[in-house]
């Protein structure tokens, strides 16, 4: 697993006077979108209990907040050699500020989804815009060391998550203050990356710098590659059309896929791409779905196992590892002299072995214990698949990368965090209906929960508003109600288990790449050499 390529202290140094402000600006960008992710998944209970929302709903907009990233970074990505990332910084900002007027503006059940879902939704674009920008952007400053300072950058993911759950701690269980207030509170650190940018020069990508057009850059990417980005954004596409045609909707979605796909075949003559980074692609797929599709549901997965409060301590003690391992790259990669695909092939065993031990916790240390495990092996996951990009892949400039991104999220939001919210439904039911089918027929939602819309997925979850009735009523719960309350922690817990055998495949795709890479002499950064050729 060791890397065939010696790191040297000079190798720390940037290529621009300002790289060091630049990753700090993108470093204050990305906590500004922890803070509010972990804000929004603090008060998922709150819209559950105050709307009525099904686990479904709740994980489908969570869905919205991360399925709206992938248009940010991929559209970003596709342009930000071209107008400049200084525009797209003042994009994300427009976002972030429209987001907070469409969310705030939740009050009636009747509508309450679509401004949730849709607030949820521009936030998660204004995300993946200051992605755009933020990976590209280190990778270009720091090119002989991008595993260690794409980790550093995104440090700042967990670090505005325990931010954000301090937040919910305090203001939430404590103060009990309504949750517009705690989720304005993004826009303190919004402000600030703002400022950051502020009249800094920025530079282009390597692969711009010596001269690649755009079609250049996407040829590795292909058909190949384009069909996994194509595919998510079908599942999209057929989601937003339910509401106009709901029986033509998934066909309608992927003939607009399809569409997407031939263009970007005709672009690049029929490029075929590189087999690479197609399996790159869905494996980045897996780890938005196990990362983020996970870190939307954990909170209220652990606050349900215990209580609300140590719900949130749990998120903060993950989110603490992930913050301060992510300073330990370039430690891990020299010291430990493992490869970046070394790394990844490690932190999936760990992951696997986390949420496995979690599906079954039952006290408080077990959780620190398990989840523990479970932070130690998700942390370099992201940052880490794409300084591999970045290394192997350098003719794509920030294409490449920004479709990686959007993929990882377009995941969490349509397999993911929906997959969760399902699996949850599906799973609380029939431990109920096995316990007693008269208190299921009495407690089970009015609506059907489906996994992609499959109407073979078709189960029917458990009431929120009836769940959080009996929860309320503590020791004086009736035999019913606890019944109840019993099938729903059932429910999350098998729902950890059956999310650990999505670590445990990427777990054997890491294992091939890394004996691919042994078979060749090493793993190695790819060195670009005039107009946009290796």
């Amino acid at each position: 697993m060791h890397a065939t390529n010696s790191s040297h202290s000079s190798d720390l140094a940037g290529t621009t006077p300002n790289a060091h402000r630049l990753l700090w600006a993108g470093f204050m960008a990305i906590l500004a979108a922890g803070v509010g992710f972990a804000i929004r998944g603090g008060i998922l209970d709150n819209w559950r209990e105050e709307f009525g929302f099904s686990a479904l709903e709740v994980g489908q907009i969570t869905g919205g907040g991360l399925t709206g990233f992938c248009f940010g970074i991929i559209l970003g990505g596709l342009i930000v050699d071209k107008i400049g990332y200084g525009k797209l910084v003042a994009l994300a900002l427009l976002g972030h500020i429209l987001s907070a007027v469409v969310t705030l503006s939740a009050s009636s059940t009747d509508t309450a989804y679509q401004f949730l879902f849709w607030g949820s939704f521009i936030f998660a674009f204004a995300n993946g815009t200051l992605e755009a920008v933020a990976n590209p952007l280190v990778a270009t400053v720091f090119p002989h060391n991008r595993t260690h300072y794409l980790n550093i950058l995104h440090a700042s993911w967990p670090a505005g998550m325990v931010l954000g759950a301090m937040v919910g701690w305090f203001l939430d269980d404590r103060l009990g203050i309504h949750w517009k207030w705690q989720l304005a509170l993004y826009l303190i650190p919004t402000a600030l990356y703002a400022l950051m940018f502020l009249g800094q020069k920025f530079p282009r990508s390597e692969a711009a710098e010596k001269g690649a057009s755009f079609v250049d850059m996407f040829r590795s990417v292909g058909i190949l590659g384009s069909a996994v980005a194509c595919y998510l954004l079908a599942l999209f596409f057929g989601d937003i059309l339910r509401a106009f045609i709901p029986e033509q909707a998934a066909v309608a979605g992927y003939a607009l896929g399809g569409l997407l796909l031939l263009a970007v075949a005709m672009m690049t003559k029929f490029s075929i791409g590189s087999l690479m980074l197609f399996i790159l692609f869905v494996t980045h797929a897996l780890v938005g779905a196990v990362e983020l599709g996970t870190d939307s549901w954990i909170q209220n997965i652990t606050g349900n196992l215990f209580s609300s409060q140590q719900g949130k301590a749990l998120f903060i003690w993950t989110s603490t590892i992930m913050f301060f391992l992510r300073f330990c790259a370039h430690f891990i990669e020299t010291r430990l002299r493992l490869s970046p695909i070394g790394l990844l092939l490690v932190s999936s065993i760990l992951a696997f072995v986390g949420l496995r031990f979690a599906s079954g916790m039952t006290t408080f240390t077990a959780a620190l214990a398990a989840l523990g495990i479970y932070a130690v092996g998700k942390t370099f996951f992201w940052p880490t698949m794409l300084a591999v990009v970045g290394d192997r892949f350098p003719q794509t400039g920030a294409v490449a990368m920004s479709i990686m991104g959007g993929i990882g999220m377009l995941s969490a939001g349509l397999i993911g965090g929906p997959g969760l919210g399902y699996s949850k439904d599906r799973f609380a039911g029939e431990a109920l209906r096995q316990a007693d089918p008269a208190v299921y027929a009495e407690y089970k939602s009015e609506q059907p929960s489906r996994f992609l819309d499959l109407p073979s997925t078709e189960a029917f979850g458990l009431d929120g508003q009836k769940i959080a009735a009996a929860r309320a009523a503590g020791p004086q719960a009736t035999p019913e109600q606890q019944l109840a309350l019993q099938a729903d922690q059932a429910g999350d817990r098998q729902t950890l288990a059956i999310d650990s055998f999505i670590p445990a495949t990427m777990a054997v795709i890491y294992l091939g790449f890394l004996v691919y890479f042994a078979s060749i002499g090493g793993y190695r950064r790819v060195e670009m050499h005039g107009s946009g050729h290796r």
